[in-house]
């Protein structure tokens, strides 16, 4: 499942977004089933370059906006200011739990946050998708060399350091 197709976020409802396929499965397969897809996403983008708009790229409302750089030499507000967020957090967020994903490279990443209504959450845990990939290894190699065991894992591609979670 592709989350950009099933689940669209962002701007990827205006990409082409066809799925593809490779009749045999092995290393070049997928290999190739790769580089086609970004070829595709690659052009597509180039169709819809669209201009960013301008004006500011942050919000102004000094409640849950650091003050600017040049600001923290010259102020002592502005430092306080910053400090508080950065310690204590915006402000309390309601109690309740969230669990967003996204398309990665690698597969579904996701973010599950759990809040008890302070300001600091109760629980975050990220999602990586090198630990459950990495279970599909048995089945890809089946039957295979070792050579292609090598190939495999690097077609994968993990993330060896997030998969101990």
């Amino acid at each position: 499942m592709d989350l950009r197709k099933a689940e669209p976020y962002s701007s990827y409802d205006h990409f082409d977004s066809r799925s593809r396929s490779a009749a045999v499965g092995d290393n070049y397969d997928r290999y190739r089933v790769r580089q086609r897809r970004s070829m595709s996403r690659s052009r597509s983008s180039r169709r819809r370059s669209t201009v960013l708009p301008e004006g500011p790229y942050i919000t102004t409302d000094r409640k849950v906006a650091p003050p600017a750089r040049h600001e923290l030499a010259t102020s002592m507000e502005a430092l306080i200011h910053h400090f508080k967020l950065v310690d204590r957090g915006a402000s309390a967020c309601p109690p309740g739990e969230v669990y967003y994903p996204i398309e990665s490279p690698r597969g579904e990443l996701g973010c599950f946050v759990r809040a008890d209504g302070s300001a600091k959450p109760a629980r975050v845990h990220m999602r990586d998708p090198s630990f459950s990939n990495l279970q599909a290894t048995a089945h890809m190699v089946k039957d295979a060399y070792i050579a292609d065991l090598i190939a495999t894992l690097a077609m994968l591609d993990p993330i060896l350091g997030r998969i101990d979670r």
